[in-house]
């Protein structure tokens, strides 16, 4: 099994938390654009061995700024944030970046924020990097069936779906189903789980997800050929946050290795 984390599952320095999930036996990492800025933080993290798979390309965009704003200025502003951010994900390696929609699901912005991510992937294409949208419960691409038809929509060959389990498990979309219709459009994949209600990111089965969901889950991406890395999303505010890695990293190893 591919296996990355995303390390703000751990709180504190860069530096350390990448320390940390390798000593729990993690070989890839997910990061967020603002990490490993520096010249001498990349040299180390070159130095590690740790190579990184996927950057939040919109984690961090300032405030009140948008990708889908109808205000250029505005605009302008997310835009030259998520292009650095490509740009940073490629100079360290990483093989793709991803954004969250909006909360404007109106028709207008749909049509402004597919203009953009348009744009956006033509750019990561370039550095090639795989550009991700992620469907978030809450905002304007709440389901897989919803952001699946948006890409559809777009219609850009270098737009995926980033598939997050536990937001499956919120709105109630089975995930099996959700794998097989994304097919060669599932770029990327998050691994966490939750109540069914909150987006909590917990440790793998501590939360409605069961063994044979997971097992079913990680079948189906084999099936769909999906080769990628999936990554473990937990929440840093757990009582032990590198515990909750460790056990789900065990999990997900364990139930790929019996379906072998």
């Amino acid at each position: 099994m591919n296996l990355s984390c995303c390390i703000w599952a751990l709180s504190g320095p860069e530096v350390e938390a990448v320390t940390q999930v390798a000593e729990a036996g993690f070989e890839q990492v997910d990061l967020r654009p603002l990490a490993f800025q520096d010249r001498a933080s990349q040299d180390w993290l070159a130095a590690s061995g740790m190579r990184v798979c996927c950057v939040a390309a919109t984690h961090g965009t300032p405030a009140g700024v948008s990708l889908d704003s109808a205000d250029g200025k505005t605009a302008a502003a997310a835009i030259t944030h998520a292009e650095a951010s490509v740009a940073h994900a490629a100079q360290l390696g990483a093989g793709t970046v991803y954004t969250v929609p909006g909360g404007d699901s109106g028709p207008a912005t749909m049509i402004r924020y597919g203009r953009v991510l348009a744009d956006m992937a033509a750019r990561a294409q370039v550095l090639g990097l795989k550009f991700c949208v992620e469907h978030f419960p809450g905002l304007a691409l709440p389901t897989v069936a919803a952001t699946l038809e948006f890409l559809r929509q777009v219609d850009h060959p270098n737009l995926y779906l980033l598939f997050d389990l536990g937001h499956a498990q919120i709105s109630g979309e089975d995930p099996v189903a959700a794998i097989e219709s994304a097919g060669s459009r599932l770029g990327y994949v998050h691994l966490d789980d939750n109540d069914g209600c909150g987006d909590l990111h917990l440790s793998l089965l501590d939360g409605v997800l069961t063994q044979t969901s997971l097992r079913q889950t990680f079948k189906a991406l084999g099936d769909v050929g999906y080769g990628g890395a999936v990554s473990l999303e937990l929440n840093a505010e757990l009582p032990d946050p590198l515990g909750a890695l460790r056990r789900s990293r065990e999990c997900v190893l364990r139930l790929a290795e019996e379906g072998e």
